[in-house]
């Protein structure tokens, strides 16, 4: 795989910043208090192989820790990503992965794995009953939820995977009407973000392969994370500078 040159990826960034802060600019500023996330509390991050890398040192689990913490909300990462996995399997291991480590807050994120593996997928009136209960199962548990819509697979939106995709994701931005839980709309701001490169984009700009992060995928995720959790546009903008800065040391 080419590296695009630094002017490429300095316009990217240029570009990918604008359109993660377009929707949020005209956000009052707000403070640590009124952000849903609260000092002290448990993140659970439920998701596939792009949820296990999200918690390398730049994945977006990672970032979005950090983006709270630039802005004075000092939560904790329980990491749940699994690779390959899909909704059955991500039912199947609620409960040892998320519900037994009682967090506050879960984010899911579900729905590549279902339609990129084909015949081995799960339908989506399957996907509908898998999700509903892993909600369903956290909420009565008290746990608050933060439904992630899937991102693309493959960077070019009319093909016909990410065709199939978007039911699922239609699904999941109503399921998280009905529900009231917070929603992270990752598509459509994947979608976004592309179309604002325009021809200016030259091979994968958010991903390595087509569906796993780069590290502008998972900034791009993590905006939209944090978006969903209420920061405001120039929280949002402490919390991108705070990504530029060398990683707290580990305690």
């Amino acid at each position: 795989m080419t590296t695009a040159p630094p002017t490429f990826q300095r316009f990217c960034r240029l570009a990918l910043s604008a359109a993660f802060l377009g929707a949020a600019l005209s956000a009052p500023a707000l403070r640590a208090a009124d952000l849903s996330v609260k000092t002290g509390q448990k993140i659970s991050f439920l998701g596939d192989s792009i949820t296990e890398a999200g918690a390398g040192p730049q994945g977006y689990v990672t970032l979005v820790i950090r983006g709270l913490d630039a802005n004075g909300v000092k939560a904790t990462a329980l990491p749940a990503g699994i690779s390959g996995h899909k909704s059955n399997q991500m039912l199947e291991r609620l409960e040892r992965d998320v519900l037994s480590k009682k967090p506050d807050w879960m984010t899911l994120s579900c729905g590549v794995n279902d339609v990129w593996h084909g015949a081995n997928g799960i339908p989506l009136d399957q996907y509908r009953k898998n999700i509903t209960q892993i909600v369903e199962k956290c909420q009565s548990a008290g746990i608050k939820v933060v439904i992630l819509t899937s991102t693309m697979i493959g960077e070019d939106q009319p093909n016909e995977n990410n065709q199939k995709l978007a039911p699922y994701n239609a699904f999941l931005r109503d399921l998280a009407k009905e529900k009231k839980c917070l929603l992270a709309d990752l598509n459509a701001d994947m979608q976004a973000a592309l179309a604002k490169l325009g021809a200016a984009k030259k091979g994968n700009a958010l991903t390595g392969d087509g569906v796993h992060m780069n590290p502008a995928g998972d900034q791009m995720m993590a905006t939209g994370v944090l978006k969903a959790f209420g920061l405001s546009a120039p929280q949002l903008e402490k919390a991108q500078r705070s990504w530029a800065e060398p990683a707290p040391a580990a305690k």
